[in-house]
């Protein structure tokens, strides 16, 4: 996960669980206290899969949480978040939330949206500051984040870089990003993570502010199939769009919208909205006093998942929109 802007895994910077160069004592077994943990995070003494960072991550800003889960079918952590905040010129706040979900059949999915989540919110942190209208920053973070991407598959010393076919199975990975600042709510994507309005009184209907980039939304779209029929197909999930050396034209998604009451933004991987995928189902797990409490609502969102059967690695980050309380007339 990315917190903060700054890339790396959990509250103490760093990837998955420091494979770095910890002390030697950091690398025995937690299980047997004496076998040596192998690169790739087992004991070569017990076979016991060690704890990584990256298993279970939490981060807190001012106005805005997130929190992300292995959860319970996979072996690692493939998706990845950035939370940050910034000024623009005027001086309001605007608060940054990037969700990014790994391809699992790609090569290194968890370095892929490791890279992306961080330089999308490095790219917005820079842009914003300077008077980008935030939708055009949200739009060149995107394609940002889809140069990071394409850079991993052609690292030197990598099996990818002498492979003539290395882009057929290029790192790659979704992202949705959400921004507010001031009056305006901005959300940007490319794939099938999604993201959420939850009004906080509930009086407004929620609704869901991105369209995926994947088979089922295309049947739909094309009226080729009913909402039902396309995601009871078991190709519904493969998706259209995403950042990688070897994805197709890459199209950034954005949208900007000027919410009329003050509500929460549901940034996610699709491990939490298969478990909540209509507006009205979100709504409905997410607790009321989520835009006072975005951390809390993020782990119950997370925990409804797990709760659910946690088939995917779940991600979620919770941005509060709260309605300017001077000059809030549009511009």
């Amino acid at each position: 996960m990315h917190h903060g802007g700054i890339p790396g895994g959990g509250s103490g910077g760093g990837s998955d669980g420091g494979w770095g160069a910890p002390p030697p004592a950091a690398m025995l077994c937690v299980a047997c206290r004496a076998g040596q943990v192998d690169p790739d995070g087992y004991c070569e003494r017990c076979g016991h899969a060690q704890p990584r960072e990256r298993d279970h991550m939490e981060q807190e800003l001012s106005g805005v949480a997130a929190v992300s889960d292995r959860g319970l079918r996979h072996h690692r952590n493939e998706d990845s978040f950035a939370v940050s905040s910034t000024a623009l010129p005027d001086g309001s706040p605007a608060v940054i939330a990037i969700v990014c979900d790994g391809v699992s059949s790609a090569t290194r999915p968890d370095e892929a949206s490791s890279a992306a989540a961080g330089c999308a919110s490095e790219h917005l942190l820079e842009s914003l500051p300077r008077g980008t209208h935030p939708q055009q920053a949200m739009h060149e973070a995107i394609l940002a984040a889809a140069a990071a991407v394409n850079s991993l598959a052609a690292e030197p010393g990598t099996a990818l870089q002498h492979d003539p076919h290395r882009h057929r199975n290029a790192p790659a990975c979704t992202l949705v990003g959400a921004v507010t600042a001031g009056e305006l709510l901005v959300v940007g994507w490319v794939g099938d993570s999604r993201a959420y309005w939850i009004p906080d009184d509930r009086g407004g209907p929620p609704a869901r502010l991105t369209e995926d980039d994947s088979w089922a939304a295309q049947m739909v779209s094309a009226g080729l199939m009913s909402e039902a029929e396309a995601y009871a197909d078991e190709r519904a999930h493969a998706i259209t769009g995403w950042l990688g050396a070897d994805a197709w034209e890459l199209e950034p998604h954005t949208a900007a919208f000027k919410p009329d009451r003050p509500g929460v933004v549901v940034v996610c991987t699709d491990g939490l909205w298969n478990y909540a995928e209509a507006p009205e189902e979100m709504a409905q797990v997410l607790p009321p006093d989520a835009a006072g409490r975005p951390l809390h609502g993020a782990r119950v969102l997370v925990g409804h998942a797990l709760d659910g059967g946690g088939h995917d690695n779940v991600t979620v980050a919770v941005l509060p929109f709260a309605m300017r309380r001077q000059g809030a007339g549009s511009a």
